[in-house]
């Protein structure tokens, strides 16, 4: 499965790691623990345009990429959503929100301005976030 991603994705986001039909993909804005998943398939826009086992195969990664936030990033709730309405490619957000975080109750979506992660806390925070979905998905390759 090839994958273009969208431009505004890719300004936005930094790899994380690659699961069996997802890229991970960690939001560079330090004031909130916040992956993306995109399925590598072109031509996506809804989670519907998936065949039956691949949504429910995305659904498994969205949950591992939970379990990772949780992790990582220590929260009170998870915030899951496939807007697509500003990127059209299909991709997922996870994130992990905290009450009095820079955005609660309200959503992350265009909310203040993002602060990117200096260089050293992005490293950081990659490998973590790899190590962990690597661990949760058996093995280096994200497969079971």
């Amino acid at each position: 499965m090839s994958l273009v991603l969208d431009p505004r994705l890719a300004a936005d986001t930094v790899p994380v790691a690659e699961l069996a039909l997802c890229s991970v993909r960690l939001m560079d804005d330090a004031r909130f623990g916040w992956l993306v998943l995109v399925p590598r398939q072109e031509g996506l826009v809804e989670v519907t345009d998936l065949p039956a086992d691949e949504r429910e195969l995305m659904w498994q990664e969205v949950e591992l990429a939970g379990e990772a936030l949780r992790e990582v990033f220590p929260c009170d709730k998870l915030n899951i959503g496939a807007l697509g309405n500003i990127v059209r490619q299909l991709h997922v957000h996870v994130v992990a929100r905290r009450e009095g975080d820079a955005a609660w109750p309200g959503p992350v979506w265009g909310s203040g301005v993002a602060e990117p992660y200096t260089p050293a806390e992005r490293q950081a925070r990659v490998a973590e976030l790899a190590a962990v979905l690597s661990s949760a998905a058996g093995g280096p390759d994200g497969n079971p």
